[in-house]
């Protein structure tokens, strides 16, 4: 049996998994997967490397928990706003302002886990960058599938194809969160924002 079965079995944790989770989340958010340590976990989470590998199987699997924890915990709440919101440029419009915000919340800013939690130089077929690339791409699906819905509903030009439409989002969302880690200050990125919507979309 392998210390790893030992842990696992044997001795029961003495800590919250998930509060652990949220601490390695912002780890990761702020040095990215590649530049965060297991010394650095362990500090931030307040366990040892044997009980987060016993809990959370590698370092890979731990970040691919804490990727999916932040999507649901500080992306979906903003991109609820697609759900929510009937005119599909409106929708849009809030959900960047929304995730303005959550960028901005703590110091020092953040960028967003998604978009920059992977080394984007240099091989693009490890693991990590594929896991990150489907993440993205779930996220351009879903708001091509709005864009269209907004076709449908008249909000936006027919003429328009929604698939680009949401690159063209979505790649000015990626450049929203290097805004932010940078230190722009919210109200400039939100008035970047609105000068981006109303130029694509028009006045929702």
């Amino acid at each position: 049996m392998t210390d790893t079965m030992s842990v696992r079995r044997g001795r029961p944790r003495s800590f919250d998994r998930e509060i652990a989770l949220r601490k390695a989340m912002r780890v990761f958010q702020a040095n990215g997967y590649e530049g965060t340590s297991m010394m650095q976990l362990v500090e931030a989470m307040g366990i040892g490397s044997p009980s987060i590998y016993a809990a959370f199987g590698s370092k890979e699997a731990l970040f691919r928990e804490a990727v999916e924890l932040y999507a649901a915990s500080e992306v979906e709440p903003a991109w609820q706003a697609l759900d929510e919101i009937l005119d599909a440029r409106l929708a849009v419009r809030t959900m960047l302002l929304s995730s303005i915000d959550t960028y901005v919340a703590n110091g020092p800013q953040r960028g967003c886990l998604v978009m920059l939690g992977a080394n984007h130089l240099g091989s693009g077929d490890d693991s990590v960058r594929r896991f990150l690339r489907d993440q993205r791409r779930r996220y351009h699906d879903r708001l091509a599938a709005r864009l269209s819905r907004g076709i449908e509903d008249g909000h936006i030009p027919s003429d328009v194809d929604p698939g680009t439409l949401a690159e063209c989002v979505l790649a000015f969302f990626g450049g929203l969160t290097i805004e932010a880690v940078d230190g722009t200050r919210k109200d400039t990125l939100h008035e970047a924002a609105g000068l981006f919507c109303a130029r694509m979309f028009g006045d929702a």
